[in-house]
């Protein structure tokens, strides 16, 4: 599964606000231990020009994520993308709309503080307006900030979520090029400073009863693995070079474990096709291009990949997997060439489904893999299919997933059929299948899998619903 979630590390809300009495401000209070977080801009409350803000400060465990992506969790650079989630919290004080929030990111160490109150501002502590910690106080009142590189959102209505892409801030965090010191979020300096107030905008805080509400660092990618070894089709000049091309996928596995190519390790490894009935026999097959190798690469810990094209009248062949120098590794299963059929009708066929190894309940810590398995409805086994193909699936070349909470139907995690695909399910030759990452779902609650299949350019979602229960 293409999405990793990174709950923050600590958040706060500083005011520099009037208390009760409309002389003192608020420049010390902390509300670190809050369940919620807001911006406002108040104008003409004390006096007819006083102004009075509110900002948050929000962290995260950038050391996670570097640490993710070490161990392969997450992708290099340029193959994800950071979203900053921050979710709307519904409060009875007057709503603000057609404003603009900024994110910037913090230029010095500050600390939560335990702080609660957010009325009365009677609790002292640091961080607050005036000082980052009590031994540093700000350079500025209200916080230090870097002016690059800076987020916004237009929340039109007001009640929006917050969702930003901070993805080169982040990377920045990752490389050590800024340090991370979290993030500040604040209205425009225009809407702080003008003669019109801005209501409050609350969202959820990290120290919210709402699981699924808390500030977040998203990561999404792509995490699909489409082996094309069992849906794997002949050139066509109807298509264009890229739709011609066939991904295959090496799974180099040892004693249970995927380890690489010793040999190979994460750089290049070469395909070439072989016709033959049993074992590959004869001369290397032409590929695209005229050529007889194709370069692959790595793709994870084990996995390799080559994509090829190929325009035979043979109705099987091999792929061998070799180094530079011809040495073969190892032989792929036999693929079945497959002629491409023009498509005339855009449906998509009518389903069967079943999650074959799904479980009744899953611990909060798995990492569990879902296979599915697919048959067309109306598919009508002979005899002899029955005894040769006794399943009669298929796999799906482009299907998705969400999960939905039974309780109330709420969204966890909604189709990922965007810009990064990140709920795409992988394909290999015993199906489709996905990883799901427990530590993402609140324990001692009950889940649903949904599905969606994509068929010329069309959505379509599927019927059945799976359910599961996670434990602590």
């Amino acid at each position: 599964m293409g999405i990793k979630r990174y709950i923050a590390s600590q958040d706060n809300t500083i005011t520099n606000a009037f208390k009760e009495n409309l002389s003192t401000r608020a420049t010390s209070s902390n509300m670190g231990e809050s369940d919620s977080l807001e911006v406002f801009s108040l104008y003409g409350q004390a006096t007819s020009t006083s102004l009075e803000s509110s900002r948050i400060l929000v962290q995260f465990p950038i050391e996670q994520i570097t640490s993710d992506r070490a161990s392969g969790k997450l992708p290099g650079v340029g193959s994800v993308q950071f979203y900053l989630k921050l979710s709307n919290a519904i409060h009875p004080l007057s709503l603000p709309r057609q404003f603009i929030l900024v994110a910037k990111p913090v230029s010095i160490q500050w600390n939560e503080g335990i702080g609660l109150d957010m009325e009365s501002y009677l609790d002292v502590d640091s961080s607050n307006w005036a000082s980052a910690s009590s031994n540093t106080t700000w350079t500025t009142q209200g916080g230090d900030y870097s002016d690059t590189p800076v987020f916004s959102q237009l929340f039109d209505r007001g009640h929006e979520d917050l969702q930003m892409n901070i993805t080169t801030l982040v990377e920045e965090w990752i490389a050590g090029v800024k340090t991370n010191n979290g993030l500040g979020i604040m209205l425009t300096s225009s809407q702080e400073t003008g003669n019109v107030s801005v209501y409050t905008k609350k969202f959820f805080a990290r120290n919210s009863e709402f699981f699924f509400k808390r500030p977040t660092i998203e990561a999404r990618f792509d995490s699909s693995k489409k082996d094309g070894r069992n849906s794997f089709f002949n050139s066509s000049s109807l298509a264009p070079e890229e739709d011609n091309l066939n991904t295959l996928f090496l799974y180099n596995r040892f004693k249970g474990k995927m380890v690489n190519i010793p040999s190979v390790g994460t750089g290049s490894i070469y395909v070439s096709l072989y016709s033959g009935s049993d074992v590959p026999l004869g001369n290397r097959l032409t590929l695209q291009k005229n050529q007889t190798v194709i370069v692959g690469g790595y793709v994870s810990t084990g996995i390799y990949s080559a994509s090829v094209a190929l325009n035979t009248t043979f109705d099987h062949v091999f792929d061998v997997w070799h180094n530079n120098a011809g040495i073969d590794f190892v032989t792929g299963s036999k693929i079945i060439v497959l002629d491409p059929v023009e498509e005339t009708d855009p449906s998509i066929p009518n389903f069967m489904l079943n999650i074959t190894n799904l479980k009744s309940s899953y611990n909060k810590y798995e990492n569990a893999r879902f296979n599915l398995f697919t048959r067309n409805k109306d598919w009508s086994p002979t005899i002899y299919t029955v005894a040769t193909n006794n399943a009669g699936g298929s796999a799906i070349e482009d299907s998705y997933f969400k999960i939905i909470r039974i309780i109330d139907n709420l969204e966890v995690i909604p189709y990922g059929t965007g810009a990064f695909n990140e709920t795409r399910l992988s394909l290999d030759t015993n199906g489709n299948y996905f990883d799901l990452d427990m530590k993402m779902l609140e324990p001692n609650y009950a889940y649903g899998i949904k599905f969606l299949f994509k068929n010329s350019g069309y959505f379509y979602e599927q019927t059945p619903l799976f359910k599961f229960r996670v434990d602590e």
